[in-house]
């Protein structure tokens, strides 16, 4: 597994992840942040422990696992639309290799959480050992995770990269979550300075829900296809 960079970024650039996970909140979010910052792609993870799969939407070749770049905000979005499952520990590592070989300034970790009773709105949580950036989520009255189980990428990234912040939202489990992917946009918005118009916010994050969920899908269907060839055939 190793990181394949058309482009190389300036120094000092933040990074932001998300793997898919509880709710798909993070993917969610990154792809709605690629659009709103109109990064473009710059790189990406080869890698042959994952289904080989390539989505096409809106005649547009979607890798699997992109790495892209506003130089404007000097921001990195690593995004994924594919099962890691198994490659966690191996993706942590490459995104640490990565990011120092970048001279990157910090590293942002995208995460949905289970919430008791679901309320109307979710909430977003934080995670730092990093004073500074502490008190900066403090200051927008964000919360610090107290309790909760982490698990994916995020857990594996807590565990070798302790020095990397965590923003959570609650979110339901057994669907594409776009509120809880809002929350979380709202407070990179406020924590990174990144503009957003929230207006439309909702209703973008929720058609970006739309397009990963149909290309998730498809990715199940063409393996359903794959398992019954080879059953086929054997």
């Amino acid at each position: 597994m190793e990181v394949e960079l058309f482009e190389k970024p300036k120094k000092d650039a933040v990074v932001i992840e998300g793997f898919p996970g509880f709710g798909l909140v993070s993917t969610i979010t990154t792809e709605f942040l690629i659009d709103h910052l109109k990064a473009k792609m710059i790189g990406k993870i080869k890698t042959d422990k994952v289904q080989p799969m390539i989505a096409i939407h809106k005649g547009e070749v979607i890798e699997p696992l992109g790495i892209f770049y506003s130089a404007k905000e000097n921001v990195i979005i690593v995004r994924a639309i594919t099962p890691v499952k198994d490659i966690e520990w191996e993706l942590t590592q490459c995104l640490m290799e990565f990011y120092k070989s970048i001279k990157a300034k910090e590293m942002i970790s995208i995460e949905g959480i289970s919430s008791d009773g679901k309320p109307p709105e979710p909430e977003a949580f934080y995670y730092s050992n990093h004073k500074i950036r502490s008190n900066k989520f403090e200051s927008l009255n964000i919360r610090k995770l107290e309790e909760g189980i982490i698990m994916g990428v995020t857990a594996s990234l807590l565990s070798k990269m302790p020095e990397t912040t965590f923003v959570f939202a609650e979110a339901y489990a057994d669907l594409p979550d776009s509120r809880a992917a809002a929350k979380v946009i709202e407070v990179l918005d406020q924590y990174l300075g990144l503009k957003v118009d929230y207006k439309p916010l909702l209703k973008k994050a929720q058609s970006f829900e739309g397009k990963i969920k149909d290309i998730l899908m498809k990715g199940v269907s063409a393996n359903k296809e794959k398992i019954k060839k080879e059953s086929y055939f054997g």
